[in-house]
């Protein structure tokens, strides 16, 4: 049996949580989650992700400056970070590589979209 992997679900919306939750399908694997950049730099560092999902506009510190913070940090630098944002525009695209995401995805999210990049990341 493989070990159960760890996701980060990072979303100001408890909605968008939710909806990110689901797509991760239920038991499939466990999710801790951030309700802002600042949190889930914290909770990053704490619970030690194999993925992180991370939106874009969010209070306190925005997703592409929380990217930055969590490879700027030794214990989780190399923690994939795909961004889940509605800004889907060249330019948030470009920051959000430049940040240091490995993938990009845009809301509304495509639940099949999303689970093929996370599983590509984790490996599965």
């Amino acid at each position: 049996m493989t070990e159960r992997k760890k996701i980060l679900v990072v979303d100001d919306s408890s909605t968008a949580r939710m909806l990110e939750q689901a797509a991760l399908g239920r038991g499939t694997y466990d999710v801790v989650t951030a309700k802002d950049g600042a949190e889930a730099v914290v909770v990053a560092r704490k619970e030690k992700p194999d993925l992180i999902l991370m939106d874009v506009m969010m209070p306190k510190m925005n997703g592409f400056e929380a990217v930055r913070a969590i490879r700027a940090s030794d214990e989780v630098k190399a923690v994939p970070v795909i961004m889940v944002t509605t800004r889907g525009e060249p330019v948030n695209v470009e920051e959000g590589f430049q940040s240091g995401c490995n993938d990009y995805v845009t809301k509304p999210v495509n639940t099949l979209e999303l689970l093929s990049k996370v599983k590509n990341l984790l490996g599965q």
